[in-house]
């Protein structure tokens, strides 16, 4: 029934699929990180950055900044990514086998050559909107 759904109206059930897909990848990311931490580092970030930039009238002043600034803006970097792997643990395999299922449903319609770039146009639209919506960092 759904199979028959999805292939009778695919453009539209890819967009429903990537909007599901990535509202899990939304909820799973917010209650498996630490967003209060996860803002303050972004914020951190954007203070190095915007202390970086003040000195971009004097090169050497500012390739001196940006050269101080790297080392910090690194291990924020690196604590970012140590929180956000936990979330991907979680949805990577599931991820994978839905869209290796997805592969084979729209084979014979008309989008079975190009349903993966609907699947990621409607995946990184409803990514904005539900980071906004949700509050995630």
């Amino acid at each position: 029934m759904i199979q028959e759904w999805m292939t009778a109206h695919p453009k539209t059930s890819v967009m429903v699929i990537g909007f599901f897909v990535v509202f899990v990848m939304t909820i799973v990311q917010k209650y498996f990180t630490d967003q209060k931490r996860l803002k303050e580092l972004k914020a951190r970030q954007k203070e190095i950055q915007k202390k970086t930039s003040e000195k971009k009238g004097d090169v050497e002043a500012y390739q001196k900044a940006q050269k101080e600034s790297m080392q910090e803006t690194f291990q924020i970097s690196m604590e970012m990514m140590k929180h956000s792997f936990k979330p991907l643990l979680i949805t990577f395999l599931p991820i994978l086998l839905l869209i290796w299922w997805l592969k084979g449903v729209y084979v014979g319609t008309p989008i079975e050559s190009s349903w993966i770039w609907w699947y990621l146009i409607s995946a990184v639209a409803s990514s904005i909107v539900l980071r906004k919506v949700l509050d995630v960092a």
